[in-house]
């Protein structure tokens, strides 16, 4: 099949995959699908079908009465293996209005609503600047409205990565003012007016190069059963999970999974889980 794949052109290969996206997701597809998507003309659209059947026997058959192809009861992934973090992700940023409603490749979308997140303004001309000074390997002085001043001030950074801590998003960048590397929120960067060469490397920033792993469990006090389900959730085995997260996203993500905070502040059944290894993360934090 690699072999097969790598004699395909891009665009063949991105219809192909998406018959087979349409097929495991909808369990049916058919040539105005092609058409809509892709812009392609009839004939290419049972071009790409009719190739499809021929490298995937097995995954789809034709239903006369419904006029469509469906997936067939043999059906295995070719060309893409299934991810449901990628379709969730795929939904939410179209309920979200992030991505076009057409761009989607999900036909049918369900009913979907999500906790409402605030809006961060991040200025288009600003992130382009910082994403210009990551690829140039270049600092950058900014106007920087932290919240230890009362009055924003300038400063020179010298970023080399985006963060997103799940809300907002920020630069990872040595500060030279400070001689620190630190996260700038992207949204209090309020102007920028000067550029400059850069010899500050991106790998001593020790903390963004260093993994931390951290490891989870249900929390003691719940029951047997309570235990099993939020195993269930967090994709547990033996009753652990294990998450790897950047050192300078550490602070944040104890933050979103509520670890950094005592377990007992709070009701097993709301805390749910635990750190297992707390003692391997302040060893990360000294």
């Amino acid at each position: 099949m690699d072999n097969e794949r790598s004699e395909l052109r891009w665009g063949v290969e991105q219809r192909l995959e998406f018959i087979e996206f349409r097929l495991f997701w909808e369990g049916h597809v058919n040539r105005s699908d092609l058409m809509d998507q892709f812009g392609v003309s009839v004939n290419q659209a049972s071009t790409d079908l009719n190739r499809y059947i021929g490298l995937a026997p097995d995954n789809m058959v034709y239903d006369k009465s419904a006029r469509t192809y469906v997936r067939g009861p043999e059906f295995k992934p070719r060309f893409l293996e299934p991810d449901a973090s990628r379709y969730l992700a795929q939904l939410r940023s179209v309920a979200d209005g992030i991505l076009d409603r057409e761009d989607s490749w999900i036909a049918d979308l369900p009913p979907y609503a999500s906790t409402p997140t605030p809006l961060r303004g991040v200025n288009p001309v600003t992130l382009r600047s910082v994403v210009g000074a990551i690829r140039r390997s270049e600092a950058i002085e900014v106007k920087y409205q932290s919240l230890s001043s009362p009055e924003p001030r300038w400063r020179w950074i010298a970023p080399h990565a985006i963060g997103f801590d799940g809300f907002r998003w920020h630069t990872r960048a040595f500060c030279l003012t400070d001689e620190a590397f630190k996260d700038f929120l992207l949204s209090r960067m309020l102007e920028i007016r000067e550029c400059r060469e850069s010899d500050v490397s991106a790998m001593d920033d020790r903390d963004w190069n260093t993994d931390a792993t951290l490891e989870i469990g249900p929390h003691p006090a719940l029951s047997e059963t309570q235990a099993k389900v939020i195993a269930l959730d967090y994709g547990m085995r033996g009753g652990k999970a294990k998450i790897k997260v950047r050192r300078a996203l550490l602070y944040y993500a104890l933050r979103r999974l509520g670890l950094d905070t005592d377990p007992g502040a709070r009701e097993p059944q709301d805390q749910q889980i635990v750190l297992l290894n707390r003692e391997v993360i302040q060893e990360d934090h000294g």
